[in-house]
């Protein structure tokens, strides 16, 4: 059965930036710690799962609707338009897209909805005849987990992969009843 690897871009990408010890610039004095974490954990990320098959999504940075439904929704988020570019993720961006362009793995921004959603649509697809591994920490995806879907929570050694028998023993619940626990 083949593998899709389905990498939530942002959410590594935010993860890398914070986590580095250190800022670390190219020679032009631009910080790129989050890019080098990027890149190191993708690696390591294949490694781990061997796809035959692999996509990286990132959030856009357009209006959500789903904002306009609710206004507290990602209410405690900053807003990245005020913050000086060595403190800002986004500002990293344009290097990890270079970074992946030179090694072949195909990335997509969303212009309209959020990655969430590409990734439910990508697992309702191809689950049948894929497995397919969510590499994210957002937890939303612990509801797509099937026996042939899994969640991936990379911290290097110490990654976990979840699956429907995690769910259940950390949760007492199935997957799909995620959502409303």
């Amino acid at each position: 059965m083949n593998t899709l690897l389905l990498v939530d871009g942002s959410n590594l990408l935010f993860q890398m930036f914070y986590g580095m010890p250190s800022r670390i610039v190219n020679e032009e004095g631009v910080p790129i710690q989050g890019v080098i974490g990027f890149v190191g954990a993708l690696l390591k990320i294949i490694r781990m799962t061997s796809p035959t098959h692999i996509a990286v999504l990132f959030d856009g940075e357009h209006e959500n609707p789903r904002k306009a439904l609710d206004e507290d929704y990602k209410a405690d988020r900053p807003d990245y338009s005020r913050v000086p570019e060595e403190d800002n993720p986004f500002s990293q961006l344009p290097y990890v897209k270079k970074a992946l362009s030179v090694l072949k793995i195909p990335y997509k921004e969303t212009i309209s909805c959020e990655v969430d959603d590409w990734m439910a649509a990508y697992v309702t697809t191809y689950s049948c005849d894929h497995k397919i591994v969510i590499a994210s920490f957002d937890s939303d995806f612990f509801q797509l987990i099937s026996p042939n879907v899994s969640v991936l929570r990379y911290r290097g050694e110490n990654s976990t992969v979840l699956t429907p028998a995690e769910i259940e023993a950390r949760f007492g619940i199935t997957p799909v009843e995620y959502a409303d626990f």
